[in-house]
């Protein structure tokens, strides 16, 4: 076939169709409940971390997880996310170990919680703010284990 002879052009080239490669067409987005999840289940893996959220929180929730369908909240509490197209940021708050240091345990929460929202996300983790609300000593009992359901 020469030159003159060809088909003529549709206007579109056979390698350009749906514009551009199948993976990044569309967007994705990631609410903010799923990287306060990935961040809390990450900041709970640390050593010398008792437990999340405030004191008042840990009985509230203990009591909730005790309801059917109440135990959701678990693993998020203790963490805020605000997410972005590209970007998010974190506020964690933490319960730790009596006798661990606090800043060698929030460098690795820090660490473990951006690594994993950065792995399963792609978002890039701009902060990481932890506030340390207690300290749960040796012989102190957990509030959780004996808060009282109010339903029964």
């Amino acid at each position: 076939m020469t030159e003159s002879q060809q088909m003529p052009d549709s206007g579109r080239s056979p390698l350009r169709r749906g514009g551009g490669e199948p993976g990044s067409r569309g967007r994705t987005t990631i609410a903010d409940g799923v990287v306060e999840k990935i961040a809390g289940l990450a900041a709970r893996d640390v050593v010398g971390v008792h437990a999340m959220g405030s004191g008042l929180a840990r009985t509230l929730g203990a009591v909730r997880e005790r309801v059917p369908g109440g135990g959701r909240a678990a693993v998020t509490r203790g963490v805020k996310a605000e997410v972005g197209e590209v970007q998010t940021a974190l506020d964690l708050e933490i319960v730790v170990d009596y006798g661990v240091s606090i800043a060698e345990v929030a460098r690795a929460v820090r660490e473990n919680v951006i690594a994993a929202v950065e792995r399963m996300t792609s978002l890039e983790v701009v902060e990481v703010n932890i506030a340390v609300s207690d300290v749960k000593l040796p012989d102190e009992e957990d509030e959780e284990e004996h808060a009282e359901p109010r339903i029964h």
